[in-house]
């Protein structure tokens, strides 16, 4: 009795075959001088007349053929194709990732969408944003995010100054040299705000992801360890769309 993961095996080079093969009856159908012959025997009106060779084309190929040769190519595609569907109705196993059941007695069919699923959120997940690690963070509540320690910055302001650099004289004016100072006038206290994660939750996330990975193929490669029945759903198709085979 065959198990499962050997249906799998043969059923990849027996759909290439099977393609192989019916394509090429696909070509001959194509081909309508392959079913036509013909046999022409010449005959003179008198005995002193010309004699001429007969004429003969056999026909090369049926249509007969054509379906025999279509249900040789796909009667054991068929057949194990209906092998490893009916078989993964009842090959089951547990999803269990460090003792823990994650997903009881799943089917082969929900194991492969889980395994695609997965591969999606590593993806979604890896692509989410980590908090600034240069800034210290902590939850904000009332905000419903992640803040920074609030930092002050001073705000300043430029304030014209003078200073005499020469005293005025009973000959000249005082000469005076302007400038400007730059004067705190306020300070800003500053909170930042993210949405992030931090590093390492995201980190675990992942890791977890990447733990449950692993537990879903070992769970589909236990239940495509089964033994299996052979089922054969070709002969009655067949039988049905075309007669009994002769």
């Amino acid at each position: 009795m065959p198990k499962l993961n050997q249906i799998i095996a043969v059923l990849s080079g027996r759909k290439s075959q099977s393609q192989k093969d019916i394509t090429e009856v696909y070509k001959r159908l194509q081909k309508d001088a392959l079913f036509d012959g013909i046999s022409r025997v010449y005959q003179p009106v008198d005995e002193e007349g010309e004699a001429l060779p007969p004429e003969r084309k056999n026909v090369q190929y049926s249509a007969r053929q054509a379906i025999a040769d279509a249900r040789t190519a796909l009667s054991e595609l068929f057949n194990v194709t209906a092998t490893q569907d009916y078989s993964n109705c009842a090959a089951r196993s547990d999803v269990v990732v460090d003792g823990q059941t994650i997903v009881s007695n799943a089917p082969v069919t929900h194991l492969l969408f889980l395994e695609k699923q997965l591969t999606d959120l590593h993806t979604f997940v890896g692509q989410i944003p980590v908090l600034d690690p240069s800034e210290r963070w902590e939850w904000d509540q009332a905000a419903d995010c992640f803040a920074s320690n609030p930092f002050v910055t001073n705000r300043t302001k430029k304030i014209p100054r003078s200073h005499i650099l020469y005293e005025a004289t009973k000959e000249h004016p005082a000469q005076v040299e302007m400038y400007t100072e730059d004067v705190k006038v306020g300070e800003w206290r500053t909170v930042k705000f993210s949405g992030a994660l931090p590093a390492q939750e995201k980190n675990q996330i992942l890791q977890r992801i990447r733990n449950l990975q692993q537990a879903v193929k070992f769970a589909r490669e236990e239940a495509n360890g089964m033994a299996v029945e052979e089922v054969k759903t070709a002969g009655t198709v067949f039988e049905y769309l075309f007669g009994a085979q002769s």
